[in-house]
């Protein structure tokens, strides 16, 4: 089987090689590294849903693709998550982001698990688990900018979107191991 690389799958690539880049970047001694750092996130967001909507339209979903967009997903999540938390070294920032990356180990070792038993559609992604997403990149997003904006405490928004994030996580966890579950006892 060979590797195809289209429009989309290349998005996939430079996001995942924006992942060094973000990461030299929230180094730097430099005053505006953390807005550099916000927007290389939302260029990585686009990406991410520019590459599907091409895949989609210009019908050019793959194999290869499949497996790599949400492997791109979880890297970027877990790498900003770890970064974030060292920075500002707090168990209410670690709590969540270990329960966050421990979920997206599990659900992807059961989607694993699941396809190599003919089961993956019991496993497929949930609205809960857009919802989950949808916090989870506004948390990361605020969490990096971290500066108050006109006033308004973005770190502290980050962080309580963070903890929604995390609750739907739990929850969005045990939708699907409650749905494994059911293949299990058949």
């Amino acid at each position: 089987m060979t590797i195809q690389f289209n429009i989309p799958t290349n998005l996939t690539l430079l996001r995942i090689a924006l992942i060094p880049l973000l990461t030299v970047v929230f180094y730097l001694p430099w005053h505006y590294s953390n807005l550099a750092c916000t927007l290389i996130f939302l260029l990585a967001g686009f990406t991410d849903w520019l590459d599907g909507y091409l895949a989609r339209r210009m019908k050019l979903e793959t194999p290869f693709g499949a497996f790599l967009d949400p492997v791109a997903d979880k890297l970027m999540v877990a790498f900003i998550l770890v970064l974030i938390v060292q920075q500002q070294a707090s168990p209410y920032l670690a709590i969540p982001a270990a329960i966050i990356i421990g979920r997206e180990i599990t659900i992807a070792s059961l989607r694993e698990w699941m396809a190599e038993i003919g089961q993956r559609a019991k496993v497929k992604v949930s609205q809960l688990g857009k919802w989950k997403t949808s916090a989870q990149m506004l948390a990361i997003g605020m969490l990096l900018y971290r500066e108050d904006l006109f006033g308004i405490p973005i770190n502290l928004i980050g962080y309580g979107l963070l903890y929604i994030a995390a609750v739907l996580t739990l929850w969005s966890m045990i939708h699907y191991l409650s749905a494994a579950l059911a293949v299990i006892e058949e």
